[in-house]
């Protein structure tokens, strides 16, 4: 039997080395032997424009005029937006904005109330 650890995202046994790489070749995820079981992805710190650590459900302020894609809308400075929501991707904040609605932002643009 393989003395390689199970994959961490869906403990498949059938894990195999490339290099340093460990594999997954049922749902092909990558990661290194002497990782912590990937469990850096899920507490990986957001940070707003000046630092503060950011959670679920914080209130964060506008920072910067924001065009809104595809429309003629603009978040204006100083919005307030209340229970953010952190998520993966390059917009790091899933939000609703009054009188604009979903929205999706950097935490760059932001500063924690």
């Amino acid at each position: 039997m393989s003395s390689l650890p199970p994959c961490p995202q869906c403990n498949s046994a059938y894990t195999y080395a490339d290099g340093e790489q460990l594999i997954c070749p049922e749902c092909a995820h990558e990661w290194r032997a002497g990782d912590d079981a990937g469990g850096d992805e899920a507490t990986r710190a957001i940070k707003d424009s000046v630092g503060n650590l950011l959670q679920d459900g914080d209130s964060v302020t506008v920072i910067k005029d924001l065009k809104v894609k595809g429309s003629s809308l603009v978040v204006k400075v100083g919005t307030k937006v209340k229970n953010i929501r952190l998520v993966d991707g390059d917009h790091d904040i899933d939000c609703k904005i009054d009188g604009i609605g979903a929205m999706k932002l950097k935490s760059e643009f932001v500063r924690k109330v």
